[in-house]
């Protein structure tokens, strides 16, 4: 049985060159803070999670809820932050792992890997290591003689001949929990940047004796935020992933590059969804479902065989039933669409029940706000609401009723019965155009 572990998440960074005031681990990615993405890859692993944020970052603290959180006052660097959890983790038994909030798409199977290739072997310590097509301005691993790791350097305080080195530093370390903790206290700062690093605990490790080891996994894995721009390359990685992952789940993307999906879409089997579709979070598409073009859908279930679009928009809490047509031009909110019903063109259906097989006509809507509270709107089965009409909620329409085009609805309308509610027309034979002349 593998030993415990524990993992510190350094989540301090403001994120300066992202120019924002959200802490840089709260952007999102796929509709999901950085940070999130990272915990939830975490929680598969590790029996303990620590994340050290910065002060004045409430908000992050509860973005890392139910797991520990420690402040590190002062960013004195990747090691001094690290070396705040152990306030937390106390004399923790395991080896500690340390990552990074916008390192977010490590994957589960290369966090085993860098445990077990510490512990399988009875090193000191393990790091993962890259080659990146564009080294840049990481941190390079040295090799000794014997191809051991002899120390890791950063960009700025590396000669020449090392920043000609291709293996880079991924920041991501495993020891015994009690040992990463010692070295962090021996690190010193005397480098071009006055910072306490973390790689540093390489060559301290190594002057004990202790044999240092390296796990190489993928540069896309191990890619960072610190830019609006790396934000976007982040996104674009995990975009890939999703997609991917649906359609070799069973659904079709008639333009996989233009849809964008959420962290926790789910698409059933033989669905189709064509270009230009944007998913938010908490999206289910049951199996046989078609979503037409530029339709945008969020915290919504869509049921089996029902067709979406061009042009929709579902927001939270739709739920449109079986069969269901939803047209261009549509927005549905906290509405159950129920099955066979057609809502097709040029409505807003909010905070209402529409029963199956009802008709919606074109231009139809709930009037569902009265400046104060929701009200709530209920259509029922088989009934057929004509173009243009305006419900007043609260307000219900019985099954089979027909409500004739052009209606303001304010009052109850009975189950089979013909509700009409607007002016009467007028008509003045030959006047059309002489009200329109002078004189």
């Amino acid at each position: 049985m593998p030993a415990p572990a524990a993992a510190i998440i350094l989540a301090a960074g403001l994120g300066t060159r992202m120019r924002s005031r959200l802490p840089k681990a709260l952007h999102p990615i796929a509709g999901r803070p950085m940070l999130r993405h990272l915990l939830a890859t975490c929680e598969q692993v590790f029996e303990r999670i620590v994340v050290v944020v910065g002060p004045d970052m409430a908000a992050l603290a509860r973005a890392a809820a139910p797991h520990a959180t420690v402040v590190q006052a002062e960013r004195l660097g990747t090691g001094h932050a690290a070396l705040q959890a152990r306030s937390v983790l106390g004399e923790f038994p395991g080896d500690a792992a340390v990552l990074y909030a916008d390192n977010p798409l490590i994957t589960p199977e290369t966090i085993r890997a860098l445990l077990a290739r510490r512990q399988a072997g009875g090193a000191a310590l393990a790091l993962l290591a890259m080659r990146p097509a564009d080294p840049a301005r990481y941190g390079r691993v040295v090799k000794d003689a014997a191809g051991g790791i002899a120390r890791v350097v950063e960009w700025a305080d590396a000669s020449e001949a090392e920043r000609a080195i291709g293996l880079c530093n991924a920041g991501v370390v495993s020891a015994p929990a009690a040992d990463l903790f010692r070295w962090l206290r021996e690190v010193r700062n005397d480098n071009a940047k006055g910072e306490y690093y973390l790689g540093d605990i390489v060559a301290l490790a190594r002057a004990e004796g202790g044999r240092v080891v390296a796990e190489t996994a993928a540069e896309a894995e191990l890619a960072g935020a610190n830019s609006r721009a790396e934000l976007a390359g982040l996104e674009a990685g995990v975009q890939a992933r999703l997609r991917a992952a649906v359609m070799a789940g069973g659904a079709t993307l008639v333009a996989p590059e233009t849809v964008f999906l959420a962290w926790d879409t789910v698409l059933g089997q033989d669905v189709t969804i064509g270009p230009n579709v944007v998913f938010g979070p908490g999206v289910t598409v049951e199996d046989d479902v078609e979503i037409r073009a530029f339709s945008h859908l969020e915290g919504c279930t869509v049921r089996r065989g029902a067709i979406i679009g061009p042009f929709a928009r579902l927001r939270p809490g739709a739920d449109i039933g079986n069969g269901a047509l939803v047209g261009n031009f549509v927005e549905i909110k906290a509405t159950r669409l129920g099955a066979g019903a057609k809502a097709n063109h040029l409505s807003y259906l909010g905070d209402a029940t529409v029963g199956a097989g009802a008709n919606i006509g074109a231009g139809t809507i709930t009037c569902n706000y009265d400046g104060v509270a929701k009200h709530r709107t209920t259509i029922g089965a088989g009934a057929f609401i004509g173009s243009d009409t305006a419900l007043v909620a609260p307000v219900t329409v019985g099954a089979r009723a027909l409500v004739a085009a052009g209606s303001v609805i304010t009052e109850d309308v009975p189950d089979d019965a013909l509700a009409i509610a607007r002016g009467r027309q007028a008509t003045k034979p030959g006047r059309g155009f002489k009200a329109k002349r002078k004189g």
